[in-house]
């Protein structure tokens, strides 16, 4: 049986079985302990193990990615990269911003839904930059200490690091340099082979969260903020199944419905894991050995777009700012929207991609717009289903970009090709 059926079983499972606990047991001391010492555990410790192996892999996938290209194609990848994010996200945040006003989720909320937000659990937003200026902003990009950057989980600092270590090691032809390749490539392979080994937790590590989750909340709380949830399940369906497929079809010269079966195994882990880093590993996977895409690309475009091409993010702060001005009746003017979809692209490209990595990020919004924090309260209750819908549709859009950006790129050079300088072919 294929990797991603076992993890749709899992899935499945781990549904009807917690749905089936919460209305059979809900609240029942003993759901309780099941949930918070055995299914939430084994859970985390399948998202752990894959996010264990992130910065090794990262590391080591993006300097061999540097290390093959032609140093001409560096700068080029770079802004088709970038040039993809920033686009795709303007698109997805205007989705989430006109479906928002269509629809007014928030109006009519009912005095129950209300009463969640006040006794939802506190949020502390993200701080506000202090230095809002381009300068600021590029310069903080850049750690002074690589290592403290990966400990602390500042994945734009590692990837900037990498980039740099990566040109290093493509101007330094030497027999040692070539031997650190070779370790390089070797840490990646042993990465690679670790990751089929955690794959094969998976059905039970995703049917263990999403028991967790079914059993504690059940489908009451989703039949509350029904017009809420259905919003961003719309807008994230429209970008995936329409914007997508005319990117990949168009931009990428792909048939959307193939693009989309290739990528099944990525698509359910980053469902089931809920993190666009963790979902990684999986993702080089499927970009190599399903898309076919040359690997010196999809390592630079995946590596860089597990922690920038972050849409469904950036969909989701907007819809869920918006939501919640409307339900405390917060007028806000088109040009406090525009702005606020600027701020969403921008922390889209910021936010990490960890499991509600978005929510003190919204939190900061709410805060400059004059909007009861508090009322996340009601949005934590759906956040880790919307989370998983979201993250899907970042790591769709991950290799979305990897398809676009490797049309048309010449393939890597060889060693003795780069040896013999520009002019070989």
């Amino acid at each position: 049986m294929k990797a991603h059926h076992k993890m749709l079983i899992g899935i499945v499972t781990g549904t009807v079985a917690g749905l089936g606990a919460n209305a059979l047991a809900g609240g029942a001391p003993w759901l309780d302990w099941a949930v918070n010492n055995v299914a939430s555990p084994v859970g985390q410790i399948f998202i752990r193990l894959l996010l264990m192996l992130v910065v090794p892999l990262l590391f080591a996938a993006l300097v061999m990615g540097v290390a093959e290209l032609d140093l001409r194609q560096v700068g080029r990848l770079g802004a088709r990269t970038l040039g993809y994010t920033v686009v795709f996200s303007a698109i997805s945040v205007l989705i989430g911003l006109v479906l928002v006003n269509v629809i007014q989720p928030g109006h009519g909320l009912s005095e129950e839904a209300r009463a969640l937000a006040r006794g939802g659990t506190q949020v502390k937003a993200a701080p506000p930059p202090s230095e809002t200026s381009f300068g600021a902003v590029l310069m903080s990009m850049v750690p002074t200490n690589p290592l403290k950057a990966a400990a602390d989980g500042d994945m734009i600092g590692l990837i900037v690091f990498s980039l740099i270590f990566g040109l290093g090691v493509a101007l330094t032809p030497t027999e040692g340099v070539q031997r650190l390749k070779e370790t390089l490539q070797g840490l990646y392979d042993v990465m690679m082979k670790l990751i089929d080994g955690v794959l094969r937790l998976a059905p039970y590590g995703v049917g263990a969260l999403l028991f967790a989750m079914t059993a504690r909340l059940g489908l009451g709380i989703l039949q509350q903020l029904a017009a809420y949830v259905g919003t961003v399940l719309l807008a994230l369906s429209v970008h995936m199944f329409i914007v997508y497929s005319l990117s990949v079809r168009f931009l990428g010269g792909r048939n959307p419905i193939e693009f989309f079966r290739d990528c099944r195994l990525a698509i359910v882990t980053a469902f089931s894991t809920s993190s666009s880093s963790a979902t990684l590993p999986t993702a080089l996977k499927v970009a190599e050995e399903n898309l076919k895409l040359p690997p010196n690309v999809s390592r630079f475009v995946l590596t860089a777009g597990s922690a920038m091409n972050q849409n469904g993010t950036a969909l989701f702060e907007g819809v869920t700012v918006l939501f919640l001005a409307q339900v405390y009746e917060v007028p806000l003017d088109l040009s406090q929207q525009a702005l606020i979809m600027f701020i969403c692209i921008l922390a889209g490209i910021g936010t990490a991609g960890v499991p509600a990595g978005s929510i003190p990020v919204i939190a900061m919004i709410l805060t400059m717009f004059k909007i009861p924090v508090e009322g996340l309260g009601l949005v934590l209750g759906v956040d880790r289903f919307l989370d998983m819908c979201r993250t899907t549709l970042n790591v769709t859009g991950d290799l979305a970009a990897a398809v676009y950006v490797a049309r048309g790129e010449p393939p890597a050079r060889t060693d003795v090709e780069r040896a013999a300088g520009p002019s070989a072919s």
